[in-house]
């Protein structure tokens, strides 16, 4: 895998006036709200999406900016799960999907049927990271290593007071009360990318691959989707999940995640520092970041159950129109104004410049099919 070095992440792009010229339209958006920076017409028509539920806040604050600045276009997204997602562009049911793991080199084959023989991309537009919340009542904050967390989802430890949990928070008031794990019924690149952190944080305990479906084999409950957990968890005293951090609420607690000797929170500065060890994806198109992250990392300060969502795209469309209002909305996402919404509406660390830039980069590669 090639180094990205793309730096602090936290770091925003400044994106001024981007004139999309290309495929035989002048479609434009601003750095600000979506509107068009020059003389020319404002974005049009209908793009239509479906995937991650982790995005599903920043998408409507995305979805609120570009459509004010293009009255004439609209965006659609249904948040059924990265998988589905990912199947439904591969399918060509939709224009794009939103994913929290990128695509496996079967899919990218796959992808060429209908997105050309360059197949389809993915690009970083949204990171955040993956809360480790419970419903214990009095308990707001827990400081959890991977070991233990994955004991408590293996069903090791079934409950609050057991030792392994005392022995790191021994001014916690734990009680005698049962632990539920509670997990993604859906195929999930939250899933995906929690089964990736306890992989390999917790080797010697989770023994299972990474996956976007949650090993069956496994106990505890399981509800669809980011509010689906969520909802899930905080009706059901003793349950536990993990979730895209935007979704959890203030009812529930979360734990802080042992990296190194330190125990750090959850915040969108940690998953930003996590994501400064981060490689690219060798062997693939020049125009595709998926990204490697370091689990592993003791970086100070790092939280490394993150993910990075990511837009699927295809590297071309049928036609100019499509592509061109594919590229309107990517440009807008990528914008300091884009990630400033996604920020402020679910809590995501912006994509630093060089990693912005790059992602700036593969949207203007999106071509009409010839």
């Amino acid at each position: 895998m090639k180094a990205l070095h793309i730096g602090r992440v936290a770091a925003v792009l400044t994106v001024g006036a981007l004139a999309l010229t290309a495929c035989g339209t002048d479609a434009v958006v601003d750095s600000g709200n979506g509107a068009s920076a020059n003389a020319g017409p404002s974005a049009t028509g209908t793009l239509t999406g479906t995937g991650a539920s982790s995005i599903s806040a920043a998408m409507d604050a995305w979805k609120a900016g570009f459509e004010s600045g293009n009255p004439e276009a609209k965006i659609q997204y249904s948040p059924e799960g990265s998988g589905a997602g990912r199947k439904a562009l591969i399918a060509g049911a939709v224009q794009f999907a939103g994913s929290d793991a990128y695509l496996k080199d079967e899919e990218l084959v796959s992808a060429q049927e209908k997105c050309g023989p360059d197949g389809a991309i993915n690009v970083p537009w949204y990171i955040s990271p993956i809360a480790v919340a419970f419903n214990v009542e009095g308990v707001k904050e827990l400081k959890l290593d991977a070991d233990t967390i994955a004991k408590i989802f293996r069903g090791d430890i079934k409950n609050w007071n057991d030792e392994a949990i005392k022995a790191d928070n021994p001014d916690a008031t734990l009680p005698d009360l049962a632990i539920t794990p509670v997990h993604r019924s859906d195929n999930s690149g939250t899933t995906e990318n929690f089964t990736d952190y306890l992989a390999a944080a917790a080797e010697t305990v989770w023994t299972d691959e990474k996956s976007g479906d949650w090993p069956a084999a496994l106990p505890g409950e399981n509800a669809k989707g980011t509010s689906g957990v969520v909802k899930t968890v905080t009706e059901t005293a003793g349950a536990i999940t993990y979730a895209d951090d935007s979704a959890v609420t203030d009812a529930l607690g979360k734990a802080e995640l042992k990296v190194g000797d330190s125990f750090v929170p959850v915040t969108a500065e940690a998953a930003a520092k996590a994501v400064d060890a981060a490689t690219v994806v060798e062997g693939r198109s020049a125009n595709d970041l998926s990204m490697k992250l370091d689990r592993k990392t003791t970086a100070a300060g790092a939280y490394p159950a993150i993910l990075v969502s990511y837009g699927v795209f295809c590297a071309s469309y049928p036609d100019a129109a499509t592509a061109d209002l594919v590229k309107a909305f990517g440009t807008f996402v990528l914008s300091d104004e884009g990630q400033k919404q996604s920020a402020d509406a679910a809590k995501s660390a912006p994509l630093s410049a060089e990693l912005a830039t790059k992602a700036k980069a593969s949207i203007d590669s999106i071509s009409v099919a010839k």
